[in-house]
């Protein structure tokens, strides 16, 4: 069992966002005294390209602030490290952006002060809607407006940031100037760096103690992998559930193989443990670190494996495409990106005794859902407001992925565009949920989702052929000579002249049915059909009154239309009931 006391430094992970070239890297640098491995751009490909290819991490530590020692109760802690994670800012490594964005306590968006608002700086604020709930704006590069306006300009960005964020969760959150790297990246570095005291006053100031919970099964992102010879491979990472220590056994899924933890650092120091929200570089027995670069690592068992999931789902207002069933999406779920194959779905209420259909609280909670519950397929996601104007009725959506896919289980889902124009001025970010169920059967269309009730609205059209009775008819040209009339016996058919009845049964080979009218056919019904049945004479010969009743300009055949819903993972199984409910 990992030795899970705490250490006497309180980690704070601060996501470091924005466009391309706003400058995150500087600011990073410039706030920080320790890097770690991955961090300042080292990788080969973002030094010659200038940008952040993968997540950046590095460090800087403070002591503890006054308002932080009261609300660590018994945890005696004596300063505050912030882990700063560089995000990538180019569109095409969104991906990124949202792993990282899953293990940060509070955002930094960085936006370039002259240029405002961008495509990206958009995206990074809506994933930041989705996995944080504290922000700081950080308007960076004043030192290319000039000195005697820029208290103006920094002012009239800092309004238009306001008003951006109004109708977001951070509205009102703070917002400051600072010029992490005057001159750009290319400039020497002897002008100082220009607010940064003030914004590491700031991060003091918002720091809050953060939710850390050494129980439960170990889950930690993987950002880098490297080996050091003769002693293992060291995998870097943060800790986003549970803890880990010294002699623990972990599993690396993406490998199916499980390895011992030879020890633990945290910014080149050496922990016997650590525990959720920690940034850490452990060294297990050996593997080759080419097989793991990213990914995650766990409790050994803990993670399922997945083909498909049922999801929730929530539409961004700002995507303009449309969300239409059997469409392909970039799907970010855990640490991976896949595409997958989605369908949307709906719940059919049934009214209870007060005719209501209203789902109760607990069935409302997005992260409730039941295999015994009926739902209802949807061609698209339903944007309709709902009675009231509550918004979007509650929808899922069964996910099929192209690879299977490793996460614990109700993660946060992100469904996006990414083959999407990168340099267009669109929102590539679709929809995002919670994964609630996950099939980790890789024959689950056979196994699994027969259990799952999603039906589909079907119709059928005949004509009557003749009567039998006052009260049986023999319909057509609704089923083929093939179709097992099985299934289909005892469901409601209405005539096209009002009268309602029921499929008893087959009659003959060809495909025709009984029809059973229990109120009757009406006189004017029995006179219409008669006008097409074929009157005979004697000798065979029809007589000069069916002739004409034949031929009546204004005589039409009685149709018979069928209704009826079929669940679609279940194709033998017809829903015989449905009128008392509705869509929800």
């Amino acid at each position: 069992m990992a030795d899970s006391s705490p250490p006497k430094t309180l980690n704070f992970n601060v996501g470091v966002l924005g466009h391309v070239d706003s400058g995150k890297t500087s600011l990073a640098r410039a706030l920080s005294s320790t890097a770690s491995t991955a961090a300042f751009d080292k990788n080969p490909q973002s030094k010659e390209r200038g940008i952040t290819l993968d997540l950046g991490f590095s460090a800087f530590t403070v002591p503890l602030p006054e308002h932080l020692k009261e609300s660590c109760g018994d945890r005696q802690y004596d300063s505050l490290q912030f882990t700063l994670v560089d995000c990538p800012g180019h569109a095409s490594l969104i991906r990124t952006i949202i792993g990282g964005a899953q293990i940060i306590d509070l955002m930094m968006l960085v936006v370039d002060v002259v240029k405002g608002m961008q495509t990206q700086t958009a995206e990074c604020l809506l994933i930041g809607q989705l996995t944080c709930s504290h922000m700081i704006v950080i308007l960076n590069k004043t030192d290319l407006l000039p000195s005697d306006k820029r208290q103006a300009a920094v002012d009239k960005m800092t309004k238009r940031m306001h008003k951006t964020l109004e109708n977001t969760r951070f509205k009102g959150c703070a917002i400051i100037a600072v010029a992490a790297k005057p001159g750009g990246p290319e400039f020497p570095e002897t002008d100082e760096p220009q607010g940064i005291t003030e914004l590491i006053d700031l991060l003091k100031a918002q720091a809050f103690f953060p939710h850390r919970d050494p129980s439960g099964s170990l889950l930690m992102a993987v950002d880098h992998c490297f080996s050091i010879r003769g002693q293992g491979t060291v995998i870097t990472g943060t800790i986003l559930q549970g803890s880990l220590g010294v002699n623990d056994t972990v599993e690396i899924p993406a490998l199916k193989v499980t390895r011992k933890v030879k020890s633990v650092q945290m910014f080149r120091k050496s922990v016997p443990s650590a525990m959720q929200g920690d940034r850490v570089g452990v060294c297990v027995t050996q593997f080759d670190p080419k097989l793991l670069e990213r990914g995650v690592v766990c409790t050994p068992g803990s993670l399922q494996t997945l083909f498909a999931a049922i999801i929730s789902v929530q539409k961004i207002e700002y995507y303009r495409g449309a969300l239409t069933s059997r469409a392909k999406f970039h799907i970010t779920v855990g640490h991976e990106t896949v595409m997958a194959r989605i369908s949307f779905f709906n719940r059919v209420l049934p009214r209870n005794e007060n005719g209501d259909c209203s789902p109760t609280s607990k069935e409302q909670s997005a992260k409730f859902f039941s295999f015994d519950w009926e739902f209802h397929h949807l061609d698209e996601f339903l944007t309709c407001q709902t009675e009231g104007g509550r918004g979007e009725p509650q929808q899922w959506a069964l996910l099929e992925f192209e690879r299977p896919v490793t996460c614990p289980t109700l993660c946060l889902v992100i469904g996006s565009r990414l083959d999407s124009d990168i340099h267009g001025n669109t929102c590539r970010l679709a929809f995002h949920g919670k994964l609630l169920e996950g099939f980790e059967d890789k024959n689950y269309t056979e196994t699994a989702l027969p259990r799952l009730k999603i039906s589909k609205d079907k119709q059928k059209e005949g004509a009557v052929e003749r009567v039998t009775d006052d009260y049986t008819v023999i319909g057509r040209n609704l089923f083929k000579k093939e179709t097992n009339l099985q299934l289909f016996v005892g469901l409601k058919v209405t005539l096209s002249t009002g009268e309602t009845g029921s499929i008893e049964g087959g009659f003959g080979q060809s495909g025709k049915i009984k029809i059973r009218i229990p109120e009757g056919l009406k006189e004017e019904t029995k006179q219409l059909l008669s006008s097409f049945s074929k009157k005979k004479g004697k000798g065979g010969a029809k007589t000069e009154s069916s002739k004409l009743e034949e031929t009546k300009p204004d005589a039409q055949p009685v149709t018979i239309h069928l209704n009826f819903k079929r669940y679609i993972y279940d194709p033998q199984t017809l829903i015989k009931s449905h009128s008392k409910s509705f869509f929800g």
